[in-house]
């Protein structure tokens, strides 16, 4: 496939991009923006667009892409929770913005690991009868770094944007090979916006450190 047979399937994908689809893409653009600003309107927005792709996804057989927003629309109310809880005396967030230790990182590869092969035993099943569209290692993969992001990111972890920038760059060719023209070109929206996450988030986490004193 040359360039400009890219480019016209691009331009044919967004011409049949349906206003449902629009509307969860835009929700999750401005989701990822909250997120990345630490706003709490990340969860509400977000659950605009994971309902609406749980819907696309079951609509075009879509399996794994329907678990993964399942499990953020459950994981967004958890996260919800999470951000709003508010200290009694000073009024301020309980939960601030971290880095993960060694043995959290150990237990973000095993929760990614477990998920990946859950996926991907599941969707090569399933490939055959259900869903002929899936392609189960790359559904797999976009699925568990999914999974792990989200998880993450409702613990204010700034190692969620790594797991998101993975999920990103793993979406953009697989919804457009499916045919999920702008959801692709979402993708890469959120791809920049992972970054630019991952270095707020950064700048934030050292501010929440605390100061050790100088010893004399």
């Amino acid at each position: 496939m040359d360039i400009a047979e890219v480019g016209r399937q691009f331009i044919s994908g967004l011409q049949q991009t349906s206003f449902t689809e629009f509307i969860a893409v835009i929700a999750g653009i401005a989701s990822v923006w909250f997120s990345r600003r630490e706003n709490i309107l990340v969860y509400p927005v977000g659950l605009i667009n994971t309902t609406i792709y749980i819907y696309l996804s079951l609509k075009g057989h879509l399996l794994g892409e329907a678990s993964v927003n399942l499990y953020y629309t459950i994981v967004s109310i958890y996260g919800w929770i999470l951000w709003s809880k508010k200290d009694q005396v000073s009024h301020s967030n309980v939960l601030q913005i971290s880095k993960s230790s060694g043995r959290q990182w150990t237990g973000q590869l095993a929760f990614f690991a477990a998920f990946y092969i859950a996926i991907f035993s599941a969707l090569s099943w399933l490939k055959k009868d259900f869903a002929p569209e899936a392609i189960p290692w790359a559904d797999a993969f976009a699925s568990a770094t999914a999974y792990t992001g989200m998880w993450l990111m409702a613990r204010k972890k700034v190692e969620s944007w790594i797991w998101w920038i993975a999920t990103n760059i793993a979406s953009i060719p697989l919804y457009f090979i499916k045919g999920y023209v702008f959801t692709s070109v979402q993708f890469l929206v959120l791809l920049v916006l992972a970054v630019a996450g991952l270095i707020e988030w950064n700048k934030r986490a050292k501010q929440h450190q605390p100061v050790t004193a100088l010893r004399p």
